[in-house]
C-alpha cells in the first residue's frame, strides 16, 4: 500500500504467514514470489501506520504545511522478501525516463518495522551505513542495543533484556526456581534465551532443561522436546517463540497429554489469539506471560471500518485483504465507485469481530502508533530548527529540500512526548523504550474458550520493590488446589542452615546442612554461616548468636557448697581445736607440745580453710590477688610452725645427752617466733614482689571451651605462682625429712610421729595436685586447688591435733605429766 507526499515514510508488516518462492529457472525471466495465509492482526498493524500518518496530515500542529506519505510491504515472515521490501523503500523500484528528467518513487526518509528481530538485524545493518532510521515496533532482541552496529535503530518495544528480566522477577514472585526453558532458532529465541539464563540465576533460579525448537518443524525433534517436558521434575515451562514456531510444539503437547505445567509465555505470543481455543484449555489455560504495553487509539476502529477496497495496483496489499475477507473479486475495469458493490458482505464488515477489527487489545499496534508518532516529532523538531542554532556542521538546520535520514536521527533519538493514552514516549543512548510490560493470564471462560486477562504490570522506571505489581486474586489457576504449583529442585533451607550444592547438578539443587558450633544463618537459602563474635555463640537452632556462658565456680551451685561447707567445716575444727587446747593449756599434753606453736598452727590452719573462699565466686581483681597471697602466707605460716616444733622436739632429745646440753638456748621462745616469723615473712616479700610486677587479674578463657568463657583468675606471672608453691612445697620437704629421721626418737610422747604423718599428706595432695590441676578444664581447675587446700589442711589438722584432742576428751587420766614420761603404772 503507498500513498504520495511530501516526506514518504515506510513501512514492513507481516500481512502472510508464508511466502513461496518459484522454481528457479535460467531461461525465463524469474517470477516473483508470492505469500500466503492473510494474517488479519498484521494487516491491522498495517492500517494502524495508515491511520496515524492521516492523522498526523490532519494537526495543524504538528508538521504544518507538510503531508506525510507512506509506502508499506508486506515481509511474508521471510528474511529474503523483507531485505529485498527494505532495499525498494530506501532507493526505489522503477525509474521513468521523460524529457531528460528522472522520476519514480521517492526515497523514504524513514522505516517503521520490521517486526522480526532476525529481519531487523539484517536490515538494520545495512540502513545502518546509510543512517537510515528505522524505528521497529516488535522486534525486541537484546542484541539491537548494540549502538556501534546498529547506528540508527530504533523500537518502540522494550528490549529482551528487559524483558527477561521481568519474567524472571514473576518466577521470583511465586518461588519457582526450577525452570524449564523451550526457545526458538532464531537471534529472537537464542539472545532472549541467553539472557534468561543469567536473570534467572541472578536469583538464585536455575534452568531444568533448555531445548531448541527447530527451524523445519521437525516431527521427531519436536516430539522429543515434549518429551523431556512431560518426564521433568520442574512444573514451570518458560517459552520465547513466535507463533510459527509454537504451533507443532502444542499439537505435540495435546498429543501426548502433557498437563499440570504452569506454562510462562514471552510476549512473541503472549496474547496470540492461535492458541485461545477450547481445545487447548487443559494444557495452556492459566498460563502467565508479559505482554506489550496495551494502549488505546482514538478513531482507530472507525478507521478501519471504513477501509473501501479499490484496484490500484499499488494497493494489493488492501485487494488480497477484501479478498480474503469477503472473497471479493476484482477487475481492473470495474470503476473504483463500483467496487464495493461487487463485495457482498462489504456492509458486514462492523459486524465481524476479527483479529483486524477488535481493538480492545491493541498492544502491536499502538507500537507502530508510536513509532509514526516518533518519526513525525522528530521531523517537526527537525523543520522547527532556527538557523544559526542548529545542531550540525556550523550551527547550522537540515535544508528541507535536501533532507538527509541522518539529519532525522540526531533528533529521533532526542524526541520526547506523550500520546492521548498517556505514555511517554522517548528512547535511551541505545535507542530502546521505557520498558514496561503488562503481565497476562489465560482464562478459562464459562463457554469453554480461554481469555488473556491483565493482572499486573512490569514497569522498569518505578520505584524499587515496586516494579512488579501483580494482583494474585485475578491470576487463573488451572491446577486442583486453585494456587500456584510449587518448582524447586531443592526445598529452601531455613534459618540454621547452609546450601551445600549437589556436586554436578545445577545450583539450585542443593541439600542443606546445619551450620557448626559458633555459627549461625539468620536468613533463608544462606550460602554460608557466619562465625559468631569471639563472646558470642550459636544458639540452638543456630539462627542468631547468643552471649557465651560464662562459668566460674559459684556459690550457688552443689560444687561450689560443697567446697564452701568443707571450708567452714574446717575453719569449724580448728576453732573448736583452739577452745580445747585454750581450755586445757595447763595440761602437760599442752604444755608439752609446745603450746604457743600449737595455739599459732591451729590458727594459720583455719586461714588456711577460709582462704579457699576466695576462690569459690565470680572473679574480681581483688580477690584474685587475695586468694593466692591468703593461700601462700597462711601455708608457709602453718609449714614454719610445724617446722619449728620439729626442730623444738630433736632439740630436746639432743638436750637431754651430755653432748647436748647446751642445744636448748638455741630453740628459745623467743628464737622460735623469730624462725617463724622470718620464714612468714620470706613469703610475704615472695608475694609483693609477685603482685607488683604482674599481678592476677580476672580473665575471660576461651581456649578450653568454644561455647563458653571461662572466667578465671589469670596468675600473671607463672614464675611467681611457681616460686610460692616452691617455697612451700621446700618447707614442707624440710620439715617431712626431719620428722622423719626424728620419728623413733626413744621419748613416750613423740610429736614427730604426728608430724611426719601429717607431711606425708601434705606433700602427697601437692604432688597429686599439679597434673590434676593442669589436666582439669575451666571451674574444675579450681575445684581442684581448693580441695588440695583442704585435704591439706584437715590432713594437718587431724594427724597433729586428733591424738591429742582425743586424751585430753576422752582419756583425762592420761594427760598427766606421769603418763606423758612413761612413769604411770600398767594396768594389768
Amino acid at each position: 500500500m503507498q500513498k504520495n507526499g511530501d516526506l514518504i515514510l515506510g513501512g514492513l508488516f507481516e500481512v502472510h504467514f508464508l511466502s513461496v518462492f518459484p522454481e528457479l529457472s535460467f531461461t525465463s525471466e524469474p517470477e516473483q514470489p508470492y505469500c500466503e495465509q492473510f494474517d488479519m492482526a498484521s494487516f491491522q498493524q498495517a492500517q494502524t501506520m495508515v491511520f496515524a500518518v492521516e492523522e498526523i496530515n490532519r494537526n495543524p500542529n504538528l508538521l504544518p504545511n507538510i503531508t506525510l506519505g507512506y509506502h508499506l510491504y508486506d515481509n511474508c515472515v521471510k528474511l529474503g522478501v523483507a531485505f529485498r521490501a527494505a532495499t525498494a523503500l530506501v532507493s526505489g523500484t522503477e525509474e521513468l525516463i521523460s524529457n531528460g528528467h528522472c522520476s519514480g518513487s521517492p526515497p523514504v526518509i524513514g522505516i517503521v518495522g520490521d517486526p522480526g528481530s532476525t529481519h531487523s538485524i539484517a536490515i538494520s545493518s545495512v540502513l545502518g551505513l546509510f543512517r537510515v532510521p528505522m524505528v521497529s515496533y516488535f522486534a525486541t532482541c537484546s542484541c539491537l542495543s548494540n549502538r556501534h552496529r546498529y547506528p540508527s535503530f530504533f523500537r518502540t518495544i522494550p528490549s529482551d533484556a528487559f524483558q527477561t528480566r521481568a519474567m524472571a522477577k514473576i518466577l521470583h514472585r511465586f518461588g519457582w526456581t526450577w525452570v524449564g526453558l523451550i526457545y526458538s532458532n532464531d537471534d529472537y529465541g537464542i539472545h532472549a534465551a541467553h539472557s534468561f539464563h543469567q536473570d534467572v540465576e541472578h536469583f538464585g533460579g536455575c534452568v531444568a532443561y533448555s531445548e531448541v525448537l527447530p527451524r523445519d518443524n521437525n516431527q521427531e525433534d519436536v516430539s522429543r522436546i515434549v518429551g523431556v517436558i512431560g518426564t521433568s521434575t520442574t512444573r514451570v515451562v518458560v517459552v520465547f517463540s513466535t507463533e510459527a514456531y509454537l504451533l507443532p510444539l502444542v499439537d505435540e503437547v495435546v498429543r501426548q497429554n502433557v498437563t499440570g505445567r504452569q506454562w510462562i509465555a514471552s510476549e512473541a505470543w503472549a496474547t496470540s489469539p492461535v492458541f485461545l481455543t477450547p481445545r487447548l484449555v487443559p494444557y495452556l489455560g492459566g498460563t502467565l506471560g508479559i505482554a506489550i504495553r496495551r494502549g488505546e487509539i482514538a478513531r482507530l476502529q472507525e478507521h478501519l471500518l471504513h477501509v473501501l477496497p479499490d484496484d490500484k495496483p499499488e494497493n494489493n496489499m488492501l485487494r488480497i485483504f477484501w479478498e480474503e475477507m469477503f472473497g471479493c473479486r476484482f477487475r481492473k475495469q470495474e470503476r473504483e465507485s463500483e467496487i464495493a458493490k461487487l463485495c457482498t458482505g462489504y456492509e458486514n464488515l462492523a459486524s465481524t469481530n476479527t483479529a483486524y477489527s477488535d481493538v480492545s487489545e491493541l498492544r502491536p499496534s499502538y507500537n507502530v502508533y508510536k513509532a509514526v508518532y516518533a518519526l513525525a516529532h522528530a521531523l517537526d523538531d527537525l523543520l522547527r530548527c532556527k538557523p544559526g542554532r542548529g545542531p550540525f556542521s556550523g550551527h547550522s538546520c537540515a535544508n528541507f529540500h535536501n533532507l538527509q535520514p541522518w539529519h532525522l536521527v540526531y533528533y529521533l533519538q532526542r524526541v520526547n512526548f506523550t500520546t492521548t493514552f498517556g505514555d511517554h514516549v522517548s528512547f535511551d543512548e541505545n535507542g530502546d523504550a521505557l520498558a514496561i510490560y503488562d503481565v497476562m493470564n489465560w482464562q478459562r471462560q464459562s463457554d469453554g474458550s480461554i481469555k488473556v486477562h491483565t493482572v499486573g504490570i512490569v514497569d522498569e522506571a518505578a520505584p524499587n520493590g515496586k516494579v512488579l505489581t501483580l494482583d494474585e486474586d485475578k491470576i487463573f489457576w488451572n491446577f486442583e488446589n486453585n494456587g500456584p504449583l510449587r518448582s524447586v529442585c531443592s526445598d529452601s533451607c531455613p534459618p540454621g542452615t547452609r546450601k551445600a550444592t549437589r556436586k554436578g547438578e545445577p545450583i539450585c539443587c542443593f541439600d542443606c546442612l546445619p551450620c557448626a558450633d559458633g555459627e549461625i544463618s539468620n536468613m533463608t537459602d544462606s550460602v554460608e554461616c557466619t562465625i559468631c563474635p569471639e563472646e558470642f555463640w550459636s544458639s540452638p537452632d543456630k539462627d542468631r548468636c547468643v552471649p557465651k556462658e560464662v562459668e566460674f565456680l559459684s556459690y550457688k551451685e552443689p560444687l561450689g557448697i560443697s567446697l564452701t561447707t568443707a571450708s567452714l567445716l574446717g575453719a569449724c575444727f580448728c576453732a573448736g581445736v583452739l577452745i580445747v587446747f585454750a581450755r586445757h593449756r595447763h595440761t602437760p599434753v599442752v604444755r608439752a607440745n609446745n603450746s604457743e606453736l600449737s595455739f599459732l598452727l591451729l590458727l594459720s590452719l583455719k586461714l588456711c580453710f577460709l582462704c579457699a573462699l576466695l576462690f569459690i565466686g565470680r572473679p574480681q581483681l581483688w580477690t584474685c590477688q587475695l586468694r593466692h597471697a591468703a593461700f601462700g602466707i597462711s601455708f608457709v605460716l602453718s609449714v614454719s610452725s610445724i617446722l619449728v616444733k620439729t626442730m623444738v622436739v630433736i632439740a630436746v632429745f639432743k638436750a637431754s645427752r651430755p653432748e647436748g646440753q647446751g642445744t636448748m638456748k638455741w630453740f628459745g621462745a623467743s628464737q622460735q617466733r623469730g624462725t617463724v616469723l622470718a620464714l612468714t615473712a620470706l613469703q610475704v616479700v615472695i608475694c609483693v614482689v609477685w603482685l607488683a610486677t604482674a599481678s592476677p587479674a580476672p580473665h575471660k578463657n576461651m581456649r578450653h571451651f568454644s561455647s563458653k568463657i571461662v572466667y578465671e583468675c589469670a596468675v600473671g606471672s607463672v614464675a611467681g605462682f611457681a616460686t610460692l608453691l616452691g617455697y612451700i612445697g621446700l618447707l614442707a620437704a624440710i620439715c617431712f625429712l626431719l620428722a622423719f629421721f626424728a620419728r623413733k626418737l626413744p621419748d613416750t610422747f613423740n610429736e614427730t610421729k604426728f608430724i611426719t604423718f601429717s607431711m606425708f599428706i601434705f606433700c602427697a595432695v601437692w604432688v597429686a595436685f599439679v597434673p590434676a590441676y593442669v589436666s582439669s578444664p575451666g571451674k574444675y581447675a579450681v575445684a581442684v586447688e581448693i580441695f588440695a587446700i583442704l585435704a591439706s589442711s584437715f590432713g594437718l589438722l587431724l594427724a597433729i591435733f586428733a591424738p591429742k584432742c582425743y586424751i585430753i576428751l576422752l582419756h583425762p587420766e592420761k594427760n598427766t605429766k606421769k603418763a606423758i614420761m612413761g612413769r604411770a603404772p600398767q594396768k594389768k
